[in-house]
């Protein structure tokens, strides 16, 4: 059997390459197709330093930095993929890997963080974050998502099986594709991110996130600064960085970019993680939970599947509480009510609650999704 693996680009190590990289494991014989790789070679490891074959894109001017520039050549980059020598195709996709050709003799099977955000629900939110709400740049941005709405959904019926990487993702796919999706969330390395017993929580809260509009760091810092006797650390980097830190006050520290031994040294002394963000699933906050810390998130999304709250109907011990809108106003309701309660949420529920969702689970789960629809494909007469 060969074995095509399709991923957007190669850029940084993310979650989407977290999923990438226990595909690779299933499958260490398989050839890499991305759009884009810019992946230094430091960094190269999780894919187990195997070369990635690229599209046209690659070699554009500015495409290492400003490849999203690019979205409009994207769905003709994709297809210019030659997979006819593959039996099976799998795709990880949260743009247009999916859009990959494939013929009736091959079996397509696409793990989807998301179908494009910012070409269906969230394209509204997209503009208004991007300033381009009206004139003539708006009107030409509008045209092209409407384009690649169209594209996207032409494509969706390439994909002879769908993994959604959350429930949320997976009602996501049937609204826009008309499709059911198998849920198989992405795995959190829980050797890595564990509780140390010798440290003490601390009196801050923490978030870590990409600096960017939707991640909604603004709201967290507007809280705190009108709390100025609680502290907030924030890990992370991003266009955003500069209006956020001109935001906070002397209670917020910007740490910028951070290693991951430094970030899990923080999960581990945190009162309490932070999550602002509708996020497709959000791996961060079971990174928290891994490493013992509780949770507060705002509570949409896939979040609702990955903390656990006293008004959860599981019988589970509860790891955190949301806030159920993106206001400072409803930030601070939550610290307080969680500084009230604290003693609810345990370090050994935190921990239990991100065991559920480790690569151990992780891996058997998509072997065994994988394995059985190609036995079937096989035998389909």
């Amino acid at each position: 059997m060969k074995v095509a693996v399709v991923h957007e680009w190669l850029v940084v190590k993310g979650g989407a390459e977290r999923v990438l990289e226990e595909i690779l494991k299933l499958f260490p014989q398989a050839d890499l197709f991305c759009l884009l790789d810019f992946l230094p070679e430091k960094e190269r490891a999780f894919i187990g330093r195997r070369p990635c074959r690229t599209s046209f894109l690659q070699k554009l001017p500015g495409a290492a930095k400003h490849y999203r520039n690019y979205l409009a050549l994207m769905p003709l980059a994709i297809e210019q993929f030659d997979l006819s020598a593959y039996d099976l195709v799998i795709s990880s996709s949260y743009a247009v890997a999916k859009g990959v050709i494939t013929g009736p003799d091959q079996l397509h099977i696409s793990y989807v963080h998301s179908p494009m955000r910012y070409a269906w629900d969230l394209q509204f939110q997209y503009l208004h974050q991007a300033g381009l709400e009206t004139g003539l740049k708006s009107w030409l941005t509008r045209w092209l998502l409407h384009k690649m709405r169209i594209w996207d959904v032409r494509t969706a019926h390439g994909v002879d099986h769908y993994i959604a990487n959350s429930a949320f993702i997976a009602r996501r796919i049937k609204k826009v594709y008309g499709r059911s999706a198998t849920v198989i969330h992405p795995p959190v390395d829980t050797d890595f991110f564990t509780p140390d017993s010798t440290i003490a929580k601390e009196d801050f809260y923490l978030t870590i996130s990409r600096l960017v509009p939707y991640k909604r760091i603004d709201i967290l810092i507007q809280a705190f600064k009108s709390n100025p006797e609680r502290r907030l650390i924030v890990i992370g980097s991003g266009p955003e960085a500069k209006r956020l830190q001109a935001l906070a006050g002397a209670n917020v520290k910007l740490l910028g970019f951070q290693d991951s031994a430094t970030v899990r040294d923080y999960l581990r002394r945190a009162r309490a993680f932070l999550f602002a963000a509708e996020e497709d699933f959000g791996i961060v906050p079971l990174e928290a939970q891994a490493c013992a810390t509780p949770v507060i998130a705002y509570g949409r999304g896939g979040a609702c599947e990955t903390v656990i709250t006293p008004d959860t109907h599981s019988g589970q011990p509860p790891t955190g509480l949301f806030f159920p809108e993106q206001t400072p106003e409803k930030v601070i309701a939550a610290l307080d009510e969680f500084e009230t309660r604290m003693a609810d949420f345990t370090p050994d529920a935190c921990r239990n609650n991100a065991l559920c969702f480790s690569t151990d689970i992780f891996q058997p789960e998509l072997k065994t999704f994988i394995e059985e629809r190609y036995r079937a494909f096989l035998t389909y007469d």
